[in-house]
Formats: C-alpha cells, sequence, structure tokens
C-alpha cells in the first residue's frame, strides 16, 4: 500500500504552495484537497498563462492527474461552477466528497454582515461566507453536498432552517431566497455537479491500496490553522498536516513525506498579529517585488521578514520532512536581509510561540544582501550571500530546504 505525500503551508498562508503542487503534480496520479473552501487561491504559471484555482486541486493542470476534493472542504457550488468553466473534459479526472459542505450565498451575506457588525474589530475575512458554513457543520445544521442529490428535501430542510432562525436573520439584514428561487438554484447545481459527487473516502482506501501515487494539498496555512495559529484571526479549518487525515478519511499511518511550503519573507492577509510585519518603505518593496495581492480578493498583502520563530513552530506542528522556500528572487536588491529569531515579550526574550502573539516584538539577525536569483535553476549559482542565507535558515527552523523557487515560472525550481 502507498503512502500519499502532502504539501503544507508553513506561514499565514498564500506562500505559493500552487506552483509546488504543480511541479510535483506532474509525478503524482491523484491530487486531493482536504480543507478551506474559496477563500483560498494558489496562482499559478506556466509559460505566458497563469491560472488562479480557488477549490480545484492543481493537479487539474496536469492531464494525467484525478484530483479529489474531500469532505474536509467547504464547497460553493455556483463558485465551484464558475472555476470549472477554465477546463475542458473534466468527468473522470474530478471527484468531490458526497460528505463535503455546501456553502450557499446566505452563509457569504451573515459573513459579510458580521464583520460589519464587529467594526474595528473585525477579523478581516474575505467575506466568503467560509466560517458561517463552517459553523453550520459543526453545529450540526449544515448541509452536504450528497444531500444536492435530492433538490427538493434539500430545500425543504434548508427553508425550515430559514424559519428557525428568522429573528437573527432580520437582525443581521441578511436577505433571503425564495422557496422556488432556492430550489431552482439547487437544481441548477445538481445538474451540473451530480456526475462529479462519489464517495472520496472509499476511493481514497481504494486507489492508495492499488499503489497509486497520491499527493495531498491543504489551503492557507498553520498560522492560520483553528488551534494552532493566531486565533482568533484564523480561518475556520485545519490547515496542518494532520488536517489531512479527517479531511480525506486517512489514518496518520497513511501519510508520506511532507513538505511545507515557506516563502523567503512573510505576509499575511486580513487583521490579527504579524510580529516581523514591515510598515515602512522596505515592506513596500515586498509587496511591490511580490505582486502580493490576494488571488481571491485582490486586497494588497501586509508584508514583512522571514520569521524562523513561527517556522520552528510550523515545522514542528506538521512535521515537515523539508520545506520549499518560495519567491527568494522577491530579496533581489536589497542591502540587508532580516529575519526574526526571537520575541520580546513582557520584557522577556523568547524562542517560541506564546499563546497571544498580540505584543510580541521580533527581534532581527541580520543578512548581508544579493543581486540576483531570479530565474536561477542550479543552488550552486546562487549568489554566496543567498546560499549563506538559505543554510543559516535551515539551522534555525531544524529542517532542510529542499525545494527553491527563483521565480513564478515552473522550471525556476532547484531541487536539492
Amino acid at each position: 500500500m502507498s503512502k500519499a505525500d502532502l504539501i503544507v503551508g508553513l506561514q499565514w498562508g498564500d506562500e505559493g504552495k500552487g506552483k509546488i503542487v504543480d511541479h510535483m503534480a506532474q509525478t503524482h496520479d491523484y491530487v486531493c484537497r482536504f480543507a478551506g473552501g474559496h477563500n483560498a487561491g494558489h496562482t499559478i504559471v506556466i509559460g505566458d498563462k497563469k491560472y488562479a484555482l480557488h477549490l480545484i486541486p492543481s493537479g487539474v493542470l496536469n492531464p494525467k492527474a484525478k484530483n479529489i476534493v474531500g469532505n474536509g472542504v467547504v464547497i460553493s457550488p455556483k463558485d465551484f461552477i464558475k472555476e470549472m468553466e477554465q477546463f475542458e473534459n473534466l468527468e473522470g479526472r474530478l471527484f468531490l466528497s458526497d460528505k463535503a459542505h455546501i456553502l450557499l450565498p446566505y452563509h457569504a451575506l451573515i459573513d459579510q454582515a458580521r464583520e460589519r457588525m464587529k467594526g474595528d474589530k473585525a477579523i478581516g475575512t474575505t467575506g466568503k461566507g467560509i466560517g458561517p458554513a463552517y459553523g453550520d457543520k459543526i453545529a450540526r445544521v449544515g448541509h452536504r453536498l450528497g444531500e444536492l442529490l435530492c433538490p427538493d428535501k434539500l430545500t425543504e430542510k434548508i427553508m425550515a432552517y430559514f424559519e428557525t432562525n428568522k429573528t437573527i436573520f432580520e437582525a443581521m439584514e441578511v436577505e433571503l431566497p425564495s422557496e422556488r428561487g432556492l430550489l431552482e438554484e439547487l437544481e441548477g447545481y445538481k445538474t451540473i455537479l451530480a456526475p462529479y459527487i462519489v464517495d472520496t473516502t472509499k476511493m481514497m482506501w481504494d486507489i492508495l491500496a492499488e499503489d497509486k501515487r497520491v499527493l495531498l494539498e491543504g489551503a492557507q496555512g498553520t498560522m492560520l490553522d483553528i488551534d494552532h495559529g493566531t486565533y482568533p484571526y484564523v480561518t475556520s479549518s485545519t490547515t496542518v498536516s494532520a488536517g489531512a487525515c479527517s479531511g480525506l478519511g486517512l489514518s496518520p499511518k497513511d501519510l508520506g513525506k511532507v513538505t511545507g511550503i515557506a516563502k523567503a519573507y512573510c505576509t499575511r492577509v486580513g487583521n490579527g498579529p504579524f510580529p516581523s510585519e514591515d510598515l515602512g518603505a522596505e515592506g513596500d518593496i515586498l509587496r511591490k517585488n511580490g505582486h502580493e495581492f490576494g488571488t481571491t480578493t485582490g486586497r494588497p498583502r501586509r508584508c514583512g521578514w522571514f520569521d524562523a520563530v513561527a517556522m520552528r513552530h510550523a515545522v514542528r506542528v506538521n512535521g515537515a520532512d523539508q520545506v520549499a522556500l518560495m519567491k527568494l528572487d522577491v530579496l533581489d536588491g536589497f542591502n540587508e536581509v532580516k529575519v526574526c529569531v526571537a520575541y520580546e515579550v513582557d520584557g522577556k526574550e523568547i524562542d517560541y510561540v506564546p499563546y497571544d502573539l498580540e505584543d510580541a516584538t521580533p527581534v532581527y539577525q541580520r543578512f548581508p544582501g544579493w543581486d540576483k536569483t531570479k530565474g536561477v535553476r542550479e543552488f550552486e549559482a546562487l549568489p554566496k550571500n543567498a546560499q549563506s542565507y538559505i543554510l543559516a535558515l535551515e539551522e534555525m527552523i531544524g529542517t532542510k530546504m529542499g525545494i527553491i523557487s527563483t521565480s513564478p515560472d515552473r522550471d525556476d525550481t532547484i531541487i536539492r
């Protein structure tokens, strides 16, 4: 029986997982998504063409790979169908778990209303409805994709839910669909998605038993994990490697090599603590050079320096066997490059991630900069200062930088 390799984000998301999944998908039979929703986005560049994926696994760009969306994902049928329109001949190559929860437009309206009501204490969600959909799942009032196969019955259940929570929806000024409108919407989704809805748990067991090569991908990053991230400024799902088991119906024994993804610097979207954030000119340069704007929302990302403390935390939580260091070329041209090696909290210096990062001040180590790494495909061909930077990061986080990306292009990748 084969093991499933895993790719997981080690920072606050947007690390560049899409490029590495695409790269590794060329040698895998299946690519499987285990968590998140369409608030996440992978941007993949192949030649002069750019693909932005939100729900469909990145293996869709390999004609030989099959793609599974697991039960741990919340699926917006409307957005999924729109994403499918980019591709042809998906039947037989794309499978949706019948146990994945459905995200409908009213979830997004609830999300946006809650953010408005919080004012300056808003979490900074994408407003896509991810939190409310996962909330319904945990509260046991959600609906699963398998129910979409019986639109009449599903409509009846959802309308009953609307009636029970009528006063709450009115207080939030959330406009709900009519029964007829909802039924027509669900019937439309069923017409398109029914051929793709299957029992993916049994499918996962079968393909591993057949010794197929399987690659698992999550969404967002470790520091946005519902348990291990900067709560409450996190996403609503389990983003770490353990989430791959519950999100696809696997056991820990089914997992193989874990590759963690991290940028050579740091970014995050939305509110919440970000110790190594640079609010000055250098942060602006990182944003400009790294094209740091959200795939899903277009929002400018907050930018800062590599946080080795948070990274060491993420490597341990995920059991990362290696790290893929992304966007090294974005640091080209800086006179010096900084790395957060500790936090100062209440006058004390600590080298671990505490319960609350809100008042953590970064302690930096400085490295001399370099001219150009863009497009370099051999480690020895990198500038000496860039090599020294990478080797120092390995020492700090306790694992090897097995892959280094020097541009968005698929081929500009160093394998060590």
